[in-house]
């Protein structure tokens, strides 16, 4: 099974589901804070402090400058393993992984040994009755959040302080709550995953790599000047065999210019090569009287002498959503009557697009600025009409730009290109500065007793090196494999011999053990016997040296038990690998994969990346007030913005205000 295959099987079911209201709550405690500042947060995903002083240094950061002279910054300890959903989820509930339950962006279920989607999960709805070719559900299902522990502007809400949160990651679907929210990282496309684009071509080919989403390449004809299709939409479970839904289009090539007129369901325009279109509407038939709607983007890449036609992944319709993305529901019409379509897709800029070739760099930039615009417009709107309580938005691009374009910075990466390098190598820090406007906006609109924090999740550093976790389990007689010599072409444990297996890899920095009565063919024994193992292979993954560079790729093996507390500690990896910079697990070993080589190069273009240790890769936090902790970690954040309100923290947080001395 492919990894492609895997995204559509674990996020499939989701699409399918009808969104319902999210439940009123019941009445907050009004009043009990007894003073209410103003407090506006910019989460900036993957601000860097190292990059921001040495850009603030040379004076390109005005705002952020300005910021920290009227206040403080410190570099803001991150999550362990330092991977978004987890640090963001840190933020949200104050608290580690072991009290909110997310520890990688893929868990395994012990029973299957298969990798799971940590963030959310698809319940119910599966009772149905059969009429002719059609399939009715007796029962709605649902997507749940799984995140454990209640969300800071929950507990503001019982105090009677109002919250507005954009794009908050980790929080899909959103929790309940009055306060305006809109999801963000985790919110699928319309199919339920992280987001598939389509490729529409004839001059065919094979997606080598599959870097934050994934793609599907359309083989098509050109006949008269006329080329048809058809987008693949949402899985219809009204019907037997749940087939795709799909909305079919026509493309008309003009017989003498680099033109062509695209028609799909009564909508028609005009692209020229190179160009884009803008959101143009979909909708998907299930039976009769139901459909969904999604939005998707058109790119005409090339009429002649190959035809290649991009579209984006479908995004669920802000004015139509089929699932949940805010509450109330009525707030994503809200913002749709305002902007009209706009993306929302929890991490919208195309990265696998860029990794397979089928966007190049200057055409991925192009989408991404038009995703930056779009938040832009929306940060500006809320911040108009922000007069109380509490205001956070979130920001994706410094994040998703580092990835893909850290390879021109890095002149040891083996991906950098020079003569690419020329054209792309201020791209990273041109979004600092595009970051800082953002910041500067903010500033101007905050009067003197508003709180203006500037915060990070994590920082970055190069990915260079690949560590196949898995290979050297299976090389150091960790792991045991049916046919060894099938080695190269397993994925997800297919040809694994669990009756011999110690130890496994799942996920981006997990290692679990093969427990007897956890695991469904456990081999070791709960108690002295795992603990022994657990440290002497933490011991050894400490001890490995790269031979080609003499570097040790993992700085330290970190043994849950040692690191975590919490309710949900039971269902923690057994180590949590954490890299030294400039590695990174390899691209084969999160899904269960056993190349040759444990330690390869890395020359994708996806570069850049957040695995280490949180002591390599802390993130930031600057505001326009003192900063007393000297080392400050997410999970304070969250306790330190209900102090400000003169709120202590939920029972569960185990944060600390950075108002206050350590």
């Amino acid at each position: 099974m492919k990894r492609r295959e895997f995204i559509h099987i674990g996020m499939g079911a989701a699409a399918a589901l009808a969104a319902g209201d999210i439940p009123a709550l019941a009445a907050g405690k009004p009043g009990k804070a007894g003073r209410r500042p103003k407090t506006l947060v910019i989460g900036i995903d993957g601000l860097d402090p190292h990059l921001t002083q040495v850009w603030m240094k040379q004076g390109r950061l005005p705002a952020l400058q300005k910021l920290v002279a009227s206040g403080g910054m410190r570099r803001l300890g991150t999550s362990l393993p330092p991977q978004s959903p987890v640090a963001w989820s840190d933020f949200i509930a104050g608290m580690g992984p072991g009290g909110h339950g997310i520890y990688d962006f893929i868990h395994r279920d012990p029973q299957t040994y298969m990798p799971i989607f940590s963030a959310t999960e698809t319940q119910g709805g599966g009772r149905t009755f059969r009429l002719g070719k059609y399939v009715f559900p007796l029962s709605g299902g649902q997507v749940v959040n799984m995140r454990d522990g209640r969300a800071f502007w929950q507990v503001l809400e019982d105090h009677g302080v109002p919250a507005v949160i954009v794009r908050m990651p980790s929080n899909y679907p959103p929790v309940p709550t009055r306060q305006r929210t809109f999801s963000g990282m985790g919110t699928p496309d319309i199919k339920g995953s992280y987001g598939i684009f389509n490729y529409y071509t004839n001059a065919y080919r094979e997606l080598d790599r599959e870097a934050g989403g994934g793609g599907r390449v359309h083989e098509v004809y050109v006949i008269g000047n006329r080329v048809e299709a058809s987008i693949p939409g949402p899985v219809n479970t009204f019907l037997k065999d749940a087939p795709e839904a799909r909305a079919d289009f026509r493309v008309f090539i003009d017989r003498d210019h680099p033109v062509a007129k695209i028609a799909v369901q009564g909508q028609e325009f005009i692209l020229k090569e190179k160009e884009w279109s803008g959101w143009i509407r979909v909708n998907f038939d299930l039976i009769p009287t139901q459909s969904v709607s999604g939005i998707c983007r058109f790119y005409l890449k090339e009429l002649r002498p190959k035809f290649k036609l991009y579209v984006s992944p479908v995004h669920i319709d802000p004015a139509r959503p089929a699932l949940p993305l805010s509450t109330p529901p009525s707030y994503a019409r809200e913002l749709s009557d305002q902007f009209g379509s706009f993306f929302t897709k929890g991490l919208p800029a195309d990265t696998s697009a860029l990794e397979n070739g089928v966007l190049d760099e200057t055409e991925f930039l192009e989408q991404d600025e038009d995703i930056l615009r779009e938040s832009l417009e929306l940060f500006e709107y809320e911040l108009n009409r922000f007069n109380e309580g509490l205001f956070f938005y979130y920001f994706s691009n410094a994040d998703q730009r580092q990835h893909m374009f850290w390879r021109f910075l890095d002149r040891n990466h083996p991906s950098y290109d020079p003569d690419l390098a020329e054209r792309y190598h201020d791209v990273i820090a041109d979004t600092y500065v595009q970051m800082d406007r953002a910041v500067d906006t903010a500033l101007r609109k905050a009067d003197k007793d508003t709180v203006v924090m500037v915060m990070s999740d994590h920082g970055f550093n190069p990915f260079r090196r690949g560590f196949n976790l898995n290979s050297w389990l299976l090389d150091s007689g960790y792991h045991r494999l049916t046919d060894s010599r099938k080695r190269a072409e397993t994925s997800l444990f297919m040809d694994t011999d669990w009756s011999r297996t110690q130890a496994y890899g799942v996920g981006l920095n997990s290692l679990y053990i093969n427990e007897k009565g956890r695991e469904r063919e456990g081999t070791v024994a709960p108690g002295a016997d795992k603990d022994r193992l657990i440290r002497e292979i933490a011991d050894r993954l400490e001890s490995i040296v790269d031979p080609a560079t003499g570097e040790r790729p993992i700085l330290r093996a970190y043994v849950s038990r040692d690191v975590y507390t919490g309710k949900h500690l039971d269902s923690a990896p057994d180590i949590v690998v954490g890299f030294n910079q400039g590695y990174r697990i390899a691209w084969e070993s999160p899904l269960g994969g056993f190349p040759e080589e444990v330690l390869t190069d890395n020359r994708e273009k996806w570069s850049g990346d957040h695995m280490s240790s949180p002591e390599v890769i802390p993130g930031i936090l600057a505001m326009n007030r003192p900063i007393p902790a000297e080392a400050p970690k997410l999970k304070d954040v969250t306790v330190s913005i209900l102090d400000l309100y003169g709120i202590g923290p939920d029972e569960d947080m185990t944060g600390r205000s950075v108002f206050h001395k350590e």
